[in-house]
């Protein structure tokens, strides 16, 4: 993680009274899993914006269903392959005694979506059963790492023009408490489209020039007629969770996931494309015992959202692979003005 950044400059999601969250972060390869547990269960939600999204028991979500109650949520990289983590965090709740009460033993119920990073690096070398259990492990209640850790460990921002001119991703997170009720967001950032300060509406990570020593401003690039490079469906995504400790309900765990991606919209541009499986899950513990009404409760996810979103690319460091992929971070383009 950059060294301006802090948590304590924007919180983070385990600021939410009843939220864990541990990384597992591959050493051969660049990527990994991030798994968010709620040991005692939280009402949750889901919205599937992105075309191309990999997704685990997102239909049980679905207000009108019968479950009402998860324990975890599993982010991981390793695109379709890297659902398998999932299977790690149910043994480890499972062993633990949390889940579902079936009347014979209790089933934990862990709703997962990958990302896309198998460009960057050894495509066999992906996050396993065996990664999920180690990220539950290293859960915990403090503020997570941020950058290029856990679910974030392979992703890139920017593209849209070719990987060779794209920037590293990672993982953000980020907090609001109004009135004594807290929403965070945690953030994986692999977008096609380049990373927006939502407060500035600069471009702060993405795409960049030919010569790869500027940003390229994807969106005006577009627009006045730039071609992208052909694209294969689900080769980025960005994939999170908001979660509050408000009293909510299962409706409205959905509907807190619908406006969370308002926040990408400010923070991504373009996002939700053909080529994204942008997935947003909502959590709400309840632990503040408060209900502030769902219009506040949006702004507040939205907010962190966007702000969770910033930080994974802030947070992100450059990388270069094994077979020569160069990845730069936001600190690349600090070095160029110094040495300038």
């Amino acid at each position: 993680m950059n060294a301006h950044l802090t948590a304590a400059d924007a919180g983070s999601i385990t600021r939410v009274a009843g939220i864990e969250v541990g990384h597992f972060t591959e050493t051969r390869r660049p990527t990994g899993c991030t798994v968010i547990i709620t040991r005692e269960g939280a009402v949750a939600g889901v919205d599937v914006r992105g075309a191309a999204p990999g997704t685990r028991e997102t239909d049980l979500l679905n207000p009108s269903n019968l479950v009402d109650k998860v324990h975890a949520i599993m982010l991981a990289g390793g695109s379709a392959w890297g659902l398998d983590a999932a299977t790690g965090v149910v043994r480890w709740l499972e062993e633990r005694g949390v889940g579902f009460d079936v009347a014979v033993g209790r089933l934990p119920i862990v709703p997962a979506a990958v990302l896309f990073d198998l460009l960057v690096g050894d495509m066999r070398i992906r996050p396993d059963a065996a990664a999920g259990y180690a990220a539950c492990a290293a859960a915990s209640t403090q503020d997570p790492a941020e950058g290029n850790v856990g679910a974030g460990t392979g992703a890139a921002l920017g593209k849209i023009f070719g990987i060779q001119r794209a920037m590293k991703g990672g993982i953000g997170t980020a907090s609001v408490t109004v009135d004594g009720v807290t929403v965070g967001a945690l953030i994986a950032c692999n977008a096609l489209g380049d990373v927006i300060d939502p407060d500035t509406a600069q471009v702060i990570a993405g795409a960049r020039t030919d010569d790869g020593t500027q940003l390229r401003d994807t969106r005006r690039a577009l627009l006045r007629g730039d071609a992208p490079q052909p694209l294969l469906a689900g080769t980025n995504t960005t994939i999170g969770v908001v979660a509050t400790d408000a009293v909510i309900t299962k409706v409205q765990a959905h509907r807190l996931a619908v406006a969370a991606h308002d926040g990408l919209a400010r923070s991504i541009n373009p996002v939700h494309t053909m080529s994204d499986g942008d997935t947003l899950f909502s959590l709400g513990t309840g632990r503040s015992g408060k209900t502030p009404g769902m219009m506040v409760l949006a702004t507040m996810a939205a907010e962190a959202t966007a702000i969770a979103t910033a930080r994974a690319a802030r947070a992100a460091c450059s990388i270069t692979t094994a077979e020569g992929l160069f990845l730069p971070g936001i600190e690349y383009f600090e070095g160029l003005r110094t040495r300038a």
